[in-house]
């Protein structure tokens, strides 16, 4: 429980639930401004809400793009990105035009509406995680628990053995994928009771 842990404040996120949700958990965690304290840090959590443009704007004018690869990357730290925050580890996205992104795991940010969702977007409120792979951090949840949405874009991973779970709105899509020590959920772990509360306490813990 003497793990730096570290939720990067970059400008858009929901950093409060995030730090509220682990300090729950009895662990202590810091939420930094600056890109080196990420230097220091062993645990990265990467939040967000709002367009991936915008947020890998405020990423690389704020100098967390080249930290955050190098400590992810480089020294092996582990990352959990949280909604938006998994979108941005991915290669690219569409939304509002084609932006680059982190490119710690290869794929694509793309709308739900141009896969194929003909039902309401964005996506808001509870629904299944449908476990494919067995991870770590999911020790102890059940498949198919309900976690808590809101989204219009996912991320496409290139290679399916990155695709830990997947949801079904309308259409499937990737719901929770990991790479190493990459790991993200479109889902937001922090506002989804007690199986995301698991999900958290399994990634501090390992």
């Amino acid at each position: 429980m003497g793990k730096m842990i570290s939720i990067i404040n970059y400008g858009m996120g929901n950093i409060r639930s995030v730090e509220n949700a682990i300090k729950g958990l009895n662990f202590q965690v810091k939420v930094i401004t600056n890109p080196n304290d990420l230097d220091s840090s062993e645990k990265i959590i990467l939040p967000g809400v709002g367009s991936f443009k915008a947020a890998m704007e405020l990423l690389n004018e704020g100098g967390w793009a080249e930290k955050i690869k190098y400590n992810v990357l480089e020294k092996n730290k582990p990352i959990f990105g949280i909604c938006l925050g998994m979108q941005l580890i991915a290669n690219n996205s569409e939304e509002f035009g084609m932006t680059e992104g982190l490119n710690l795991i290869e794929g694509e940010v793309k709308s739900l509406r141009n896969l194929g969702c003909k039902i309401e977007l964005p996506q808001i409120g509870w629904n299944s995680v449908l476990i494919k792979k067995q991870h770590e951090y999911l020790n102890g949840i059940p498949n198919i628990a309900d976690f808590y949405f809101v989204n219009s874009f996912v991320l496409v991973p290139k290679n399916i053995e990155h695709v830990i779970a997947k949801t079904q709105y309308d259409i499937d899509f990737c719901s929770i994928v990991a790479k190493k020590n990459i790991f993200g959920t479109q889902f937001h772990p922090e506002k989804s009771s007690k199986a995301g509360s698991k999900l958290i306490k399994n990634f501090l813990d390992a």
